[in-house]
């Protein structure tokens, strides 16, 4: 699959464009953010779990403290953030991320600190900070 960018030039706009990526979404993706602090990958979350069923987008919250977080919605999802891990390719594995996946999506913010572990096939998002609130979001699909 080819890259696909999208632009974004608000918060809001960010958790719509996380409602469209959704639908392409079903049990056994996972989803690989990268991008700086205040990026908005957990706002891109909030986003995605709104368009998978989540009842309430404020449920989502950056799991940097506790690893991982499970939200409840038509297909159980799974945010995991690898920021504070010391070494997560080697961590990446002792979190389950293949259990998750029998049943669920999992999004896994600071992915790029983990490459060589990720899933196989995933999706991968790479956000860009453009200006004080735009964001550059790009789409790519790695088998």
């Amino acid at each position: 699959m080819a890259r696909e960018v999208f632009d974004t030039a608000s918060p809001a706009g960010t958790v719509a464009l996380g409602r469209r990526i959704a639908r392409r979404l079903a049990a056994g993706d996972c989803v690989a953010l990268s991008g700086p602090l205040g990026a908005g990958k957990t706002v891109l979350v909030r986003g995605i779990a709104a368009g998978l069923g989540l009842a309430d987008e404020r449920w989502v919250a950056s799991p940097s403290f506790v690893l991982g977080r499970e939200y409840p919605a038509d297909v159980p999802i799974y945010h995991l953030d690898l920021y504070r891990l010391a070494r997560p390719d080697a961590e990446l594995a002792d979190l389950g991320v293949e259990e998750m996946l029998a049943d669920g999506v999992v999004l896994i913010e600071w992915a790029d600190r983990a490459q060589a572990a990720l899933p196989h096939p995933r999706w991968q998002i790479d956000i860009e900070i453009t200006a004080r609130s735009r964001r550059r979001f790009t789409l790519r699909r790695i088998d």
